[in-house]
C-alpha cells in the first residue's frame, strides 16, 4: 500500500497523462508472497479513496482568435472553489507545473466560473466542445452581454450541454471576464452551428459594441489513456 500510495500522492498527473506505474513500484511486494499468518503486532491500516469529476487534456482543432495562437487545452470540473484552491495550491501540483509544464510553454491562458445546471459532468469521448473568452470594454455593462450569451442554446439546438459565467480568476485571464462553454455531441454538430451564418451573425451583432476582444477555440474530447493492467 505505501508504494501505491506514493505513486498517487508523488506524482499525480502521470495518472492521467502517462498511466500508473503502480506495477512497477510494487513489484517487489509481489515478488514473494509468503503465506498468511496472524501475529500479534499491531499493523496500522491506511486507505485512501480518490474521486475526480473530470479532467481531460489535448491539442485544440481550431483557434479561431488570430491575436492568439494557443495550441492546447485543459478541461477540468470541481465541486466548489475550495476544492479548486486545495488542487491548485497543493505542492505535488506545483511541482509538476514548475518542473513539466511552464518550461514548455510559450503563453498560457485561465478563466474560473461557476456552471449552473449541469446535465452532466463528464462530457462524452469524442464530443466537440466550443469555448469563448470575451473582454468587455471600459465601462461597457457586463449583464446584457451575460444574457445574450446565456441566451445561446435556444438558437442552436445542437448543443446538447452549454456553461457560461464571469471569471473569479483575474490573474491569468489577460482581461477576459466572461466565458462559456458549448458541448456538442460531435463535430458534425459543431460544424452545423457554424454553417447557419446568418444566426450567427445576429448573435454577435448583438454584443459587438459592449466587447473589446474574443478568444474562440474548439477541442474535441479525446479517449482516456489505455488502462494498464497492474497487480496490487
Amino acid at each position: 500500500m505505501v508504494c501505491l500510495r506514493t505513486a498517487l500522492l508523488s506524482h499525480p498527473f502521470s495518472l492521467t497523462f502517462s498511466g500508473s506505474k503502480s506495477k512497477h513500484l510494487c513489484s517487489k511486494v509481489h515478488a514473494a508472497r509468503p503465506s498468511v499468518k496472524m501475529t500479534s503486532t499491531k499493523t496500522v491500516e491506511h486507505i485512501v479513496l480518490f474521486k475526480v469529476l473530470h479532467l481531460s487534456v489535448g491539442p485544440l482543432l481550431r483557434n479561431r482568435s488570430s491575436s492568439f495562437t494557443f495550441t492546447h487545452m485543459l478541461h477540468s470540473r470541481y465541486n466548489s472553489k475550495e476544492d479548486l484552491q486545495a488542487y491548485s495550491a497543493h505542492p505535488s501540483h506545483v511541482s509538476v507545473v514548475k518542473a513539466h509544464v511552464l518550461p514548455i510553454v510559450d503563453d498560457i491562458m485561465a478563466l474560473d466560473w461557476l456552471a449552473d445546471g449541469l446535465s452532466t459532468l463528464v462530457p462524452s469521448q469524442g464530443s466537440a466542445i466550443r469555448l469563448s473568452f470575451l473582454k468587455l470594454k471600459e465601462a461597457a455593462p457586463k449583464d446584457p452581454v451575460l444574457a445574450v450569451v446565456g441566451g445561446i442554446p435556444d438558437s442552436f439546438n445542437q448543443i446538447s450541454e452549454f456553461s457560461f459565467g464571469e471569471n473569479f480568476s483575474p490573474a491569468r485571464a489577460k482581461g477576459f471576464s466572461i466565458a462559456s462553454l458549448a458541448v456538442f455531441p460531435g463535430l458534425s454538430e459543431l460544424d452545423a452551428a457554424d454553417s447557419n451564418q446568418e444566426l450567427v451573425n445576429y448573435q454577435k451583432d448583438k454584443v459587438r459594441d459592449h466587447i473589446e476582444s474574443v478568444v474562440v477555440v474548439d477541442y474535441v474530447v479525446p479517449p482516456p489513456p489505455p488502462a494498464q493492467s497492474a497487480s496490487l
